[in-house]
């Protein structure tokens, strides 16, 4: 395999290029670990690597939705706009555990921490609700992309924010009308959205959205979206 120069890229996600993500086949069954550099490599993903990931979706108790746009020191979709969290669980024994995917679960607390700043007392593992999967495969560029089956984890709650500027360049709360408006400056190529995010706002968010209080009659815990 030819050695990846990532000389130019920002020194402190390089450095997270070494963490192991969790290796799956379609079924999500676990097969192994690789580096998230391997994960992340499109020459990887064209022979079919595929890793665990999660999405978070935070409201407040307004209904409003946080949203993070991606810094542009990320190696994957910089400057994007996205949903709240979007991250990898670790091939580590607290964050491999299956159970109601509550190795999934820390994985989120923790990178909530990271990426805003959110207490680890004011979003737990337990408080965030596993909804369903998705699987998808997006190119970020000619080196870099995305191979996951994505797992949607939901919570409701008001927090305290402290984002870090090398991930995150901006946040802000809205309103369905808002994220309508948003996605309508993305079709028409005024601002840039993940392509997971995309996906799930175009085919279910609004539904989920709608029934917050809810939320327990959508859970597929034994479905995978194909997207």
């Amino acid at each position: 395999m030819p050695e990846i120069n990532t000389e130019d890229l920002d020194e402190q996600q390089v450095q997270l290029l070494a963490e192991m993500c969790i290796l799956i086949d379609e079924n999500d069954n676990r097969i192994g670990s690789d580096t998230k550099k391997n994960c992340h490599l499109n020459q990887n993903i064209d022979k079919g690597l595929l890793h665990r990931a999660f999405s978070v979706f935070l409201f407040n108790t307004e209904n409003k939705l946080l949203l993070q746009q991606r810094s542009d020191a990320k190696i994957t979709f910089p400057d994007c706009f996205t949903n709240t969290c979007c991250s990898h669980p670790l091939s580590n024994p607290l964050e491999l555990e299956e159970n109601n995917a509550i190795g999934i679960r820390r994985a989120a607390q923790r990178r909530l921490k990271a990426e805003l700043g959110i207490p680890l007392e004011q979003v737990t593992p337990e408080e965030l609700l596993y909804i369903t999967r998705i699987h998808y495969k997006a190119r970020s560029n000619g080196i870099w992309g995305e191979h996951e089956i994505d797992y949607i984890l939901f919570v409701q709650k008001n927090v305290t924010l402290n984002p870090d500027p090398n991930e995150i360049k901006s946040y802000c709360y809205v309103t369905q009308e808002e994220l309508r408006e948003l996605l309508e400056k993305a079709s028409r190529n005024e601002i840039k959205i993940t392509p997971w995010f995309k996906l799930i706002a175009e085919t279910f968010l609004f539904k989920w959205w709608d029934n917050l209080n809810n939320l327990k009659r959508f859970i597929e815990h034994d479905k995978i979206h194909r997207m």
